[in-house]
């Protein structure tokens, strides 16, 4: 394991991401997953992220690393609470001592802005956590999952350590948002999602069929033009790791960390075996030229994929919605996505309409139905046509 030097701190380039224990990928197997912790501590692992959001994932990961605490860096978010989030001093600090509590720990190493509030000024949060800082409950804080410009306020806020970002060949928008930002500021970028979900290992074709509860069934990653083109790079990225030896998600992750500012790739696997070759990745070093083919041809490929895509969600927007109702709220979640994206509708518009939109996911009947016709109206106005 390689690791990065960040001040006094020495962070593993791979860490591991518990998302995974909040269910997002159905059913949790936690005597795999505390079987994965335990080898990624073995293989050099001192990285380990989690959230208030992710279930009992704090509790499950206090519990697990309670015996190597003094050895490894803990990171969570502070999510909110039933989807709306609170960054107002008192819910910070209430917020922090409760994850305090279930990872059983009296500081917590990163504290992290999971999502944002728009009814809470920056600084007054910023404010609040350097106070946390100051008592010795938390050590550094970062943001994630916020829009760019509420970044960029908290980059020249207060003393920003990091930014988590997705980030991997198959979903690049970070390196033209997000990197300039820790570059400028000397921040450091954690990146996450670094295989794409896993779509880069292989494993799931078009029309794959997820486990109950995953939220891969409506990832517009999984879906259309997204996945064909995903699996145009996995190709590439597979025949240039034939003179590493190594495979396509080792060459995407080995990608990730090649990419300036980036400190550390988190994994999110439960499986040990996933786990060893995705910890091999650090050791990879791309040659410049490698590095330099492989980026042209995900900016061709980048090129390529928005043209498809805007034909799409034109297409989706003006046609009448799918009559089965999964199937029109994956267009739609589809549609929001990609115009983002593509710079074609701002996401703080399309925020609002997608929380509309989510909404109506446990009920997809026919009266959802006909509320998605409504939203798809919405999204016409809003989405900018060329």
């Amino acid at each position: 394991m390689r690791y990065s030097r960040i001040g006094d701190w020495r962070l593993s380039r791979i860490g591991l991401g518990c998302y995974g224990l909040s269910g997002a990928y159905g059913p949790v197997d936690e005597d795999s997953f505390e079987r994965t912790l335990r080898a990624a501590f073995e293989g050099g692992v001192n990285f380990f992220d989690t959230a208030e959001g992710y279930g009992d994932a704090e509790a499950f990961l206090g519990k697990a690393l309670a015996p190597i605490r003094d050895q490894v860096f803990l990171a969570t978010k502070l999510s909110g609470k039933g989807g709306a989030p609170d960054l107002s001093a008192p819910a910070v600090r209430e917020a922090c001592h409760a994850s305090l509590k279930r990872l059983q720990t009296d500081v917590i190493d990163l504290y992290q802005v999971h999502f944002d509030d728009p009814h809470t000024p920056v600084l007054e949060t910023v404010s609040a956590l350097e106070s946390l800082v100051a008592a010795g409950l938390i050590r550094r804080f970062g943001v994630s999952h916020l829009p760019v410009e509420r970044v960029w306020e908290y980059a020249e806020a207060g003393e920003l350590f990091s930014i988590l970002m997705e980030l991997s060949p198959v979903a690049r928008t970070a390196l033209q948002t997000l990197l300039p930002i820790c570059v400028k500021h000397d921040l450091a970028a954690i990146a996450f999602s670094v295989t794409g979900r896993g779509i880069l290992s292989g494993r799931y074709a078009p029309g794959h069929t997820f486990a109950a509860g995953d939220i891969r069934q409506m990832d517009p990653l999984f879906k259309r033009e997204r996945i064909t083109s995903a699996e145009r790079v996995r190709t590439y990225l597979t025949q240039m790791g034939t003179g590493y030896d190594a495979t396509a998600v080792q060459m995407a992750i080995a990608w990730v960390l090649a990419q300036p500012q980036v400190a550390c790739a988190l994994t999110g696997t439960a499986s040990p075996v996933h786990l060893g070759e995705n910890l091999a990745a650090s050791e990879i070093d791309l040659e410049p030229e490698d590095l330099a083919a492989l980026n042209r041809f995900l900016d061709d490929e980048d090129v390529r994929l928005a043209a498809e895509q805007r034909v799409t969600i034109q297409h989706i927007l003006d046609a009448p919605l799918a009559e089965d109702p999964e199937a029109a709220f994956n267009d739609l979640v589809y549609v929001m996505e990609t115009a983002v994206m593509l710079g074609k509708a701002w996401e703080a518009d399309v925020m609002a309409a997608f929380m509309e939109l989510l909404a109506l996911r446990r009920d997809l009947d026919a009266d959802a139905l006909r509320k998605m016709a409504g939203i798809q109206h919405l999204l016409r106005g809003m989405i900018r046509s060329e």
